[in-house]
């Protein structure tokens, strides 16, 4: 497989949408971890998240021709119809073994709707449908900001809903692997690989266990997200100082109407990754 070439097809700038709220808050006591959201926080997303992203439709334009590009003679309605099923249909057998907010494994879905057991071919195609369904971008300072991190020794990690295409996005826009940016292994946490979306509390915990043999305290850690019920609640519940990404309207979700989101409060708001700085002690 030939990303580079595959995603250039794809790859425009995206530029955040300025909501109305300002950096504000603070944290108590230092912070000696530095967790994150991915879609909509780290990344420009399109469609605001990775969830959001399969309840729209692809431009039919692009996904007939995806589809005639590989050979799949299906109508495009089909096809979407299928993969919304299939994933509706995972969705329920693994709530009744008991995954309150369940996950898919993605290229495991494609398998099913198109027919194909070749995995680096449906991986192939998983990738294009994904580019064109939610197109992805940096946020601004997003390299200055980690590389401040990674420089002044704060562990980093990821607690993201992801699929095995999402680590890619480190590669594509800043040629560098999760790791190599800073990114401590045993704190990169995706959905795809538990079984277990937000705004299930089960990666947060994941994640407090791993900073405790680490002998960092959940209070000591700090979780930035730009949803109220999938970042913030979440978070908090599970013990970690939250804050709150605002700096893209697209992707903020304030849950205002959500019963848990009702009183609930980050402890800091930032509109910019830049402004992470300003914690790092």
């Amino acid at each position: 497989m030939e990303i580079n070439a595959l995603i250039s097809k794809y790859i425009r700038p995206i530029y955040p949408l300025p909501s109305s709220l300002g950096q504000s808050g603070k944290v108590e006591g230092k912070i000696k971890a530095i967790l994150f959201d991915l879609y909509g926080t780290l990344f420009i997303s399109r469609s605001g998240d990775i969830s959001m992203a399969k309840k729209e439709s692809p431009q039919t334009e692009k996904l007939e021709k995806l589809l005639y590009n590989f050979g799949i003679q299906k109508e495009p309605q089909t096809v979407l119809k299928q993969f919304f099923t299939a994933i509706e249909n995972q969705h329920e057998l693994l709530k009744r073994k008991g995954v309150d907010f369940p996950e898919v494994e993605i290229d495991q879905i494609w398998m099913r709707v198109l027919e194909n057991d070749d995995l680096e071919t449906v991986r192939t195609f998983a990738i294009e449908f994904e580019l064109i369904a939610n197109p992805v971008y940096p946020m601004p300072h997003l390299e200055r900001m980690l590389s401040v991190c990674r420089d002044s020794n704060v562990l980093m990690g990821i607690i993201s809903n992801a699929q095995f295409y999402t680590p890619y996005l480190f590669n594509w826009f800043l040629d560098s692997n999760p790791e190599n940016l800073g990114f401590h292994p045993d704190l990169i946490l995706y959905s795809y690989k538990h079984g277990y979306s937000k705004p299930s509390t089960f990666m947060f915990q994941l994640a407090a266990g791993k900073l405790k043999n680490m002998d960092v305290p959940t209070h000591s850690a700090i979780y930035f997200g730009n949803d109220m019920l999938n970042d913030i609640y979440t978070a908090k519940k599970a013990g970690f100082k939250t804050g709150l990404f605002a700096g893209d309207t697209r992707s903020l979700r304030l849950r205002e109407n959500d019963p848990k989101c009702k009183d609930l409060s980050a402890d800091i708001v930032i509109t910019d990754l830049v402004q992470i700085i300003d914690y790092i002690p």
